[in-house]
């Protein structure tokens, strides 16, 4: 099951990329409950923002006219979000998105920090660099995820930034941009309770909810959705 997450922790998720440098080391959270009570107890004292949040926007690949829209959710730390990026995607894009015959829209869905960081680098690359940072965080998974070190993991998180052709003051940036992380919990929200997403990945076939599924399975709901 999914966990919402509050957009006072969201404040604290984006600042603590750099306040993780020379504070003391403290493991990683899987769970966001305690960090969401931790923003709600600090924030108490604060007047809400009335600042407008910045745009959040889909990152989309195909076709606007495709006949066929897939919505993915999904978290850049979900091992099964990256197996099937590793199985289906490749082929998903080859055989229907690039052929247009399917408009691919990727959701992403936040369950800790590390991945709202990952999501983070990968929207500070632009959408022209969005699906290439993509494929890298989902393809190093085991590599830049696996630490409990939240400084570790945002190190990990900056090597892919840098190979991607950002320098450490962009990515830095991005990492700290509170406002842009209030914005993008916000719209995940919003938009795992409008389309019902209980867990990752969920794939929504033109407007049909589907779970994980095998790339063969997935060809036949799609041929399907062509064919009639």
């Amino acid at each position: 099951m999914t966990q919402k997450l509050s957009l006072a922790a969201a404040l604290l998720l984006a600042l603590g990329a750099a306040l993780w440098f020379g504070q003391p080391r403290t493991p990683a959270m899987t769970d966001l409950g305690p960090l969401a009570a931790s923003a709600q107890e600090a924030t108490t004292s604060e007047a809400p923002s009335t600042a407008p949040l910045p745009e959040v926007p889909d990152m989309v690949l195909g076709t606007a006219d495709a006949p066929v829209t897939l919505v993915e959710y999904a978290s850049y730390t979900c091992p099964h979000c990256a197996h099937f990026h590793d199985t289906v995607f490749k082929d998903l894009k080859k055989d229907y998105i690039d052929t247009g015959k399917v408009k691919f829209v990727f959701r992403e869905v936040y369950f800790d920090r590390s991945g709202l960081w990952a999501a983070m680098v990968a929207r500070c690359g632009g959408e022209t660099r969005y699906f290439g940072i993509s494929s890298m965080l989902f393809d190093q998974q085991k590599e830049w995820a696996a630490s409990e070190d939240p400084a570790t993991v945002v190190e990990n998180l900056k090597k892919i930034g840098r190979t991607a052709g950002m320098d450490d003051a962009t990515i830095q940036a991005c990492l700290e941009d509170a406002g842009m992380a209030e914005a993008m919990v916000a719209r995940f929200q919003e938009n795992m309770e409008t389309d019902k997403v209980e867990g990752t990945p969920t794939l929504i076939i033109n407007g049909v909810s589907h779970s994980n599924m095998s790339y063969e399975d997935l060809k036949v709901i799609l041929d399907e959705k062509l064919a009639g």
